[in-house]
């Protein structure tokens, strides 16, 4: 009797949780998954094939996989190091609120502080016109680059405290056994602390990839109309040219994708020693 009211219980403390995914998530994407599938004929791969033979929509699947896959790394290369003189450093509360920072202020603010610094008259080229490097101004904004800075600036912070969250479940003790055996340093960090870091890693770069992949707001300011990524394109197709159907494909290929990175990066994880 005790058992079956411990199992009510906790039923009960789930199904609120259960209630709002399915209302706002899973219902929602079902909706969409099956609009894509309909056509004036019934249901047809059509709005698919006629998608995916569209130079434009190749052109910003590729730029929205490459540029992700390219934050995604930047956001480990920086991070770890980062992460680590962070767990190791004494101020690390201060290190980490200065991190959350960035957090409070909305991503539209954030974007648009990047005109002041990439812009034709923004800190960059004026630096650069001072020292006589350039004598017209650089194309900065409207570009890949402006992309990959504007949302490594939005994500990073994601990938940092991942980093850090796994580092501090780190004995200590393990690091000193190893250097009390004869490890240097660095052999100490390469055969215990990136193995035991690794989860970290692999959360973290989930969250950077599909945080960039489906972001609109930064690509939409820092890349305009011309250098498309497929949330853009999304817009564009539902907003301007009302193509529901179309947007729906771009939709559900945004989601496919995130979901499939998501599968490769756990099995990889599971292959690790």
């Amino acid at each position: 009797m005790i058992g079956k009211l411990r199992v009510y219980r906790i039923w009960l403390l789930i199904l609120p949780g259960f209630i709002f995914v399915c209302v706002l998530l899973f219902l929602p994407m079902a909706h969409i998954i099956i609009g894509s599938l309909k056509g004036e004929e019934g249901w047809t791969f059509s709005n698919y094939l006629r998608a995916f033979s569209k130079s434009a929509f190749q052109i910003s699947y590729i730029r929205t996989l490459k540029l992700g896959t390219l934050i995604t790394v930047l956001a480990i290369v920086i991070g770890y190091p980062t992460a680590y003189i962070v767990y190791r450093s004494k101020w690390k509360g201060v290190m980490m609120s200065l991190a959350l920072i960035p957090l409070m202020t909305t991503a539209v603010v954030r974007t648009f502080a990047w005109f002041v610094v990439l812009g034709r008259n923004g800190l960059i080229n004026q630096v650069l016109k001072s020292l006589g490097i350039i004598e017209s101004s650089l194309k900065l904004l409207y570009t890949e680059g402006a992309i990959v800075v504007g949302l490594l600036q939005l994500f990073f912070p994601l990938m940092l405290f991942s980093l850090i969250s796994s580092m501090e479940n780190i004995s200590t003790d393990i690091e000193e056994a190893a250097r009390s055996l004869g490890a240097t340093p660095l052999q100490a960090f390469f055969a215990i602390t990136l193995p035991l870091s690794m989860d970290g890693m692999i959360i973290g770069s989930i969250l950077v990839f599909a945080g960039s992949i489906s972001a609109y707001t930064t690509p939409a300011i820092l890349g305009g109309t011309r250098v498309l990524m497929l949330s853009t394109l999304l817009y564009q197709r539902a907003m301007t040219l009302m193509d529901w159907n179309g947007a729906m494909v771009i939709a559900v290929v945004m989601f496919l994708s995130t979901l499939i990175i998501n599968w490769l990066l756990r099995r990889l994880r599971r292959e690790m020693p």
